[in-house]
């Protein structure tokens, strides 16, 4: 018996086949990126899947995220590189996180937290290559690049990894692209000449991984495709399977009259006598508000239509006047695969953020802490993490 009202299926073996697609189709090793909670699916299951698979190692934004993972039992890499200047470097010093600087302000804290502990830390540099955000400016390059190399020979610091991100890794063809993998290239080359060769050097993201295995270099830091997700549509799917469904049961059925104004400042009126169903899942959830009059919902083997406004807990579907045939109780996914076994094809991540000019890499990662995750398939290693992670593990596990 479940306690939530929202269930988000999460199934493992999905997530392994598209770490070996996007291992095929790089020709490089594999960093799993399982920052936001892993897209919302649940960091630990998913990187413990993640590194049984064959990836190489895992990595997050921040430093708490590396963390978590290190206190889930969590051995391996785990490279952590979006930083504020009070960030927790000591702590991440004492875990053996790797450490991605992207300044020299940075690198001095890391020195500091390593010389506080006695102890030598793991450090990677982010260059700034022309995305224009985080990592280090080219007009600090020359001098970061010696604080680095200084820091080596001293013991200080051990340097890991040379890493960028791609502006424009969504258009294969882009110039830029070629351009930052010359300048990565060339940060790489001084750090060499100054004694300081990394071990590592990435820059692909997913669909620099999915295109241009050209750019692949050491590794690949894939975040959405793991998920099942291309990031370029209109090229298909690459063969990755979605591992998310996102699904509740109706939990109501009730006759709404010609005319009648239906939730919030009844932005919809029945046309006609109908029937409408309630599903107990909103904003709250992780169902954008803005989705109101878009959605659609799959019960049985049909769609029918979101009406009236989104709310944070629950939305209303139109069932029509004889209501499809729709009892309380019955399943309703709201997205999940698209394949479904005879009628209507389930809808998608990717259709809500179609429907909402954005991307399904939000969509995902906004799926918060309500929903019960359930994990099929997968290592059975992974099962145990969901409880410490505030998931709820669910019946099935494969």
């Amino acid at each position: 018996m479940t306690t939530a009202n929202l269930i988000a299926t999460v199934d493992l073996d999905a997530i392994a086949h598209n770490v070996g697609v996007l291992r095929e189709r790089s020709g490089a090793g594999v960093i799993a990126v399982v920052k936001a909670d892993g897209y919302g699916h649940g960091a630990l299951p998913v990187a413990r899947t993640a590194l049984t698979a064959g990836a190489q190692s895992l990595g997050t934004a921040s430093i708490r995220e590396a963390r978590e993972l290190r206190a889930g039992g969590l051995t391996g890499h785990i490279t952590a590189w979006l930083h504020r200047p009070d960030a927790d470097f000591a702590g991440a010093v004492a875990d053996g996180i790797d450490i991605a600087v992207s300044s020299r302000r940075q690198l001095a804290a890391v020195l500091d937290a390593a010389r506080a502990a006695g102890t030598r830390a793991i450090v990677s540099v982010k260059v700034d290559t022309g995305l224009g955000r985080s990592g280090v400016a080219r007009e600090e390059w020359d001098d970061a690049a010696a604080d680095i190399a200084r820091a080596v020979a001293d013991g200080a610091v051990e340097l890991h990894g040379v890493m960028c991100h791609l502006a424009f890794g969504d258009e294969p063809d882009h110039p830029h692209n070629d351009l930052q993998a010359q300048r990565l290239d060339a940060a790489v080359a001084d750090l060499t000449r100054l004694g300081a060769p990394p071990a590592v050097v990435h820059m692909s993201n997913s669909p620099a991984a999915l295109t241009r295995p050209d750019l692949s270099r050491d590794l690949v830091r894939p975040g959405i495709a793991m998920y099942g997700y291309s990031p370029i549509p209109s090229m298909g799917d690459f063969g990755l399977i979605p591992a998310m469904t996102l699904e509740s049961q109706v939990t109501m059925v009730k006759k709404a009259d010609s005319g009648q104004g239906v939730s919030y400042n009844h932005t919809w009126h029945a046309p006609s006598d109908t029937v409408i169903g309630v599903i107990p899942a909103g904003y709250a959830d992780g169902v954008p508000r803005m989705l109101s009059g878009k959605l659609q919902v799959h019960i049985g083997d049909r769609l029918f239509p979101n009406v009236g406004r989104i709310c944070m807990d629950q939305l209303v579907v139109d069932l029509g006047p004889d209501g499809g045939g729709v009892r309380e109780g019955d399943r309703a996914v709201l997205f999940g695969p698209a394949s479904a076994a005879g009628g209507a094809p389930v809808p998608t991540a990717t259709d809500w953020a179609d429907a909402l000019g954005t991307i399904d890499y939000e969509i995902v990662s906004r799926i918060g802490s309500r929903p019960e995750r359930r994990y099929t398939g997968g290592p059975a290693a992974a099962q145990p993490e969901c409880a410490a992670a505030g998931h709820t593990q669910g019946d099935a596990h494969g």
